[in-house]
């Protein structure tokens, strides 16, 4: 797959995704997200990969959309970058593999909604988060009213919304954005601690408890705990463990 805005290295059991357009700040193009779009479809097939770690080359993460882009369109339903971005969504909240999006800088608008979408975030205490729709009069489409508040809360969502006032990685992990906030030159033995904690762990049980999770996040209490009482689950890649689960004490 021929890659221009995105690098792709497989290492073991993990996929690190590199946002790469560090003299734009990895701002987000058609062509970025196409390939990103891309690139991750067939990761998520790879039964041998069990993280996938989304980071950005350079000062940010990803500034968000190019503003360019609304120069020349709007991205909203119908547009392929609209679709594409939904897509990487999707797939981010319904891979059996682990997303870890490893926040190592700016982190605005359009980015800050696709980051929302990993399982787990670490970012550097240095890091900067924010929606700015508002500060340039754009209508959010990719899940920023209904993502945040479900993950900070009503007001502060609405807060950081109306405002639009960039937070650390600090404060994005004391209000709950964020997994854990460590400074910049810890941030990748972090990410790789947080990995060796994963990997020994079922990854059919992982994949299985994710679908879980993602339901009862898009449903009610009552309808999640009916859904996980019936769900079926077929773990084949512990059964050793689980018959000699005295040596493992």
């Amino acid at each position: 797959m021929n890659l221009t805005q995105i690098k792709y290295e497989q290492i073991n059991e993990v996929a690190w995704l590199t946002l790469y357009r560090p003299d734009k700040l990895n701002a987000l193009t058609p062509t970025m997200i196409s390939e990103w779009k891309n690139i991750l479809t067939e990761i998520c097939k790879d039964e041998k990969c069990r993280v996938i770690v989304v980071k950005g080359e350079g000062r940010a993460w990803s500034a968000g959309v190019d503003l360019s882009v609304f120069q020349e369109t709007k991205v909203e339903p119908g547009y392929a970058m609209y679709e594409d971005g939904l897509e990487i969504m999707r797939l981010l909240e319904n891979c059996p593999q682990v997303t870890i999006a490893m926040l190592n800088g700016f982190c605005f608008t359009g980015a800050m909604e696709i980051m929302m979408a990993f399982d787990l975030i670490v970012a550097a205490e240095e890091a900067k988060i924010g929606d700015t729709h508002a500060k340039w009069g754009i209508r959010p489409t990719w899940g920023m009213t209904q993502r945040l508040q479900k993950q900070v809360g009503l007001r502060k969502a609405k807060e950081l919304s109306f405002t639009a006032q960039t937070i650390s990685g600090t404060e994005a992990e004391r209000i709950g954005l964020a997994n854990k906030a460590v400074p910049l030159a810890e941030l990748k033995s972090t990410v790789d601690a947080l990995i060796e904690k994963i990997i020994p762990n079922s990854g059919q049980a992982i994949g299985s408890i994710k679908q879980l999770y993602q339901y009862g996040n898009l449903h009610t209490l009552d309808k999640g705990l009916d859904f996980e009482k019936e769900f079926e689950m077929e773990v084949t890649d512990k059964v050793d463990d689980l018959k000699n689960f005295k040596d493992k004490i």
